[in-house]
């Protein structure tokens, strides 16, 4: 038995110490990915001047991972993840919890420990009050396209497309497909297909996506790959990420002032993107229009559609013959497919609900203002399963439509949604102006001035797959000081 299988085994011991009352990780993970494609892959960070540099990886495998912003990894396997730390914070600033203004003294980290992350997001923007200058991910299985948003977690679980979002969550398992905002966890289940949000004190919502309409989309057996029509849609195009991990590429379309296209996305076909777009790292945009100040987030695919302006697509969101208005959210792994015969439509200032899908049977047009949810093909699907704004703001108790039931204040629930949109469009410069005031630069303007820089495991030997100890830190200014220019 060589290093890897070791680190696996270890890997397996701890998290199922903490989730001994609900599952075994080890059938899930054991065979899930060969030792070869472990140590075929190199790791690479990005280095910028906006970010705080330091990266410190030990007993650890890397394989096809990226890295931004401070990072830690120890005794943990990751493989084709994105580790994404530029919203870490910093030394010297102020966060108000209830209240209470808490000063930073240690700039923010991530840290991975005894986990194995498999083609995960990890986002940070965490929302961890006891734990601010740590953004800590232990002793946890991630499966394959699941998102860590904001979420710091100890020894929990998440099935394949799953989504922990903005909660602190212990000793958990989020089933396949599950999206979860609840603040704080502990020992809970969520089955796969389930979507909850809840604000203690403010409103809950919650819709159980029916289990044969699951098979269809994302069905998932122990120690297998996830099956589905959205793993589908994943794999057929998976090859077309090969040529821009083998060599640097140069812009395939023209990159206007204030946007910011990775190298290490996809671009196909008549692709436009105007200013202030931000199209992050495994995006896949073919025959698309990104609009002024609208996002590609990780894993998305954009084709043969449209988006006006300041749209938001989350991570693992996919939009196919879709024409949307301005000021669009489209959550994260939502999956919006329309086609020639039956394209897709959505109005101004709507949001689509993460881990929502629509599947379009007939020519479907949601209008403007709507809040969407749930499973959607057609027009009478569209009526139980979505709500104008206004009338969701006039809610105050309970709502039920269909598979979906609300509890609380409606007008909370709408402005908690637009307030993150505009905060997402803020931190990734879809307002810039070329100045450094209010509508200063976000993400897509510092990712300009990006170096990347890779990292590679033993290639052969009782280590294969394994990546020696390294550890990255900003070369001192004191250094040079004795030398003479």
């Amino acid at each position: 038995m060589n290093q890897l299988d070791n680190l696996l085994k270890s890997i397996i011991a701890h998290v199922n110490v903490n989730l001994r009352e609900f599952v075994d990780v080890g059938p899930h993970i054991r065979h899930l990915v060969d030792n070869d494609k472990l140590a075929n892959f190199y790791g690479f960070y990005a280095l910028t001047p906006h970010h705080p540099l330091y990266f410190k990886f030990t007993e650890s495998c890397l394989s096809g991972t990226y890295f931004l912003g401070k990072c830690v990894a120890t005794r943990s396997i990751i493989y084709k993840s994105d580790i994404r730390g530029d919203e870490l914070k910093r030394r010297g600033d102020v966060v108000s919890v209830d209240g209470l203004n808490i000063r930073i003294y240690d700039d923010e980290i991530i840290f991975i420990r005894d986990s194995f992350l498999l083609k995960t997001l990890v986002h940070n923007n965490s929302h961890d009050p006891e734990n601010l200058e740590k953004f800590s991910i232990r002793n946890t299985v991630a499966l394959h396209w699941s998102n860590i948003h904001g979420s710091t977690m100890e020894g929990c679980f998440l099935g394949p497309f799953a989504t922990v979002d903005l909660t602190s969550s212990h000793n958990c398992v989020f089933g396949a497909y599950s999206y979860t905002q609840a603040s704080d966890l502990s020992n809970v289940y969520v089955p796969p297909g389930r979507i909850w949000i809840k604000v203690e004190n403010g409103f809950e919502f919650t819709y159980q996506f029916d289990d044969k309409v699951l098979e269809k989309y994302i069905a998932y057996e122990t120690g297998s790959a996830p099956t589905g029509l959205l793993m589908d849609y994943v794999e057929d195009r998976k090859g077309d990420f090969i040529p821009i991990y083998s060599s640097v590429q140069e812009n395939p379309v023209p990159v206007p002032p204030g946007a910011s296209l990775s190298p290490y996305a996809v671009v196909k076909g008549q692709t436009r993107i105007d200013r202030n777009v931000l199209v992050a790292q495994r995006a896949y945009l073919e025959e698309a229009w990104l609009g002024e100040g609208s996002n590609a987030q990780e894993n998305c695919y954009i084709v043969h559609s449209s988006l006006e302006g300041e749209d938001v697509t989350a991570h693992g969101g996919k939009i196919i013959h879709t024409h949307l208005g301005r000021h669009i959210f489209v959550g994260f792994n939502a999956f919006l497919h329309g086609s020639p015969e039956n394209p897709l439509q959505v109005g101004d200032n709507s949001i689509i609900m993460p881990h929502t899908i629509i599947d379009a049977e007939e020519p479907l047009e949601i209008p403007a203002n709507s809040l969407v949810w749930g499973y959607i093909q057609n027009a009478d699907d569209l009526a139980k399963n979505s709500i104008p704004l206004e009338e969701m703001e006039k809610v105050d108790g309970e709502l039920e439509m269909g598979s979906m039931k609300f509890s609380g204040k409606g007008k909370m629930f709408a402005d908690v949604f637009r307030h993150r949109i505009q905060h997402i469009l803020e931190e990734n410069g879809a307002f810039y102006d070329g100045k450094n005031g209010k509508n200063g630069a976000g993400h897509a303007q510092k990712n300009h001035d990006m170096a990347f820089n890779t990292m590679q495991p033993y290639p052969s030997g009782q280590l294969r797959g394994l990546y020696p100890g390294l550890e990255i830190s900003p070369t001192s200014l004191d250094y040079f000081a004795h030398i003479d220019d």
